[in-house]
């Protein structure tokens, strides 16, 4: 059975660990491990069991990592689906990577899709928020314990005035492991039929649905 982990890019492909046999059967790239974490969440809650399926969830640690591993992955084209989220603002670096590795010139967002990879409209946690609405999300923080720690947020100077949706998304990243904690979250709080698009997108692809 084939492993399944967020792992990291890191400064060279080669000092990634990778699988030993055949390799995954499967490959989603993600920027980070919040991406993975939803994105593993998303697969419990579909029961889709990803070390069975052999799908790995590789985290790139930073978008400057994208090209090297898709030209690392492009020959085994034929053996493997593979799937990728990405943030809107870096859709021209991804067409750019995509490129080199051999996928395909001047992409259009149709055409990236159909190869597997999905762009979030502002990031995932923004994509995550809107599915649930504002209100649930801060349900999920005041279950986690965090609601008063987000309220004395909303109080900053810079943070007056500001629509409560960008709040959250901000406070998502003030402190190291809450965004992954929070992909978790609010994913187990989803109803499915509100999943985020280029989640459910990029996870269909890697299991043949597209």
């Amino acid at each position: 059975m084939l492993p399944s982990r967020v792992v990291s890019a890191g400064a060279t492909a080669d000092a990634v660990e990778r699988p030993t046999g055949s390799g995954p059967a499967a490959v989603v790239i993600v920027e980070g491990a919040s991406d993975g974490a939803a994105l593993a969440a998303l697969a419990a809650r579909r029961g889709v069991k990803l070390a069975a399926e052999g799908i790995e969830l590789l985290a790139l640690g930073g978008y400057g990592n994208l090209g090297r591993e898709l030209e690392r992955l492009a020959p085994r084209r034929s053996e493997i689906r593979l799937a990728g989220l990405c943030d809107a603002a870096e859709a021209p670096h991804l067409r750019r990577a995509l490129a080199r590795a051999g996928f395909g010139a001047n992409l259009t967002v149709a055409e990236m899709e159909r190869l597997g990879f999905y762009l979030c409209v502002a990031d995932l946690e923004d994509e995550l928020i809107r599915a649930l609405g504002p209100a649930e999300v801060q349900a999920v923080l005041a279950a986690e314990g965090d609601l008063p720690s987000f309220r004395t947020f909303q109080n900053q100077p810079a943070q007056r005035g500001r629509p409560v949706e960008r709040q959250l998304r901000r406070f998502m990243g003030t402190q190291a492991g809450r965004k992954a904690k929070y992909a978790r979250r609010l994913v187990d709080a989803l109803d499915l039929d509100r999943a985020p698009r280029p989640l459910d997108g990029a996870l269909a692809h890697v299991r043949g649905g597209d």
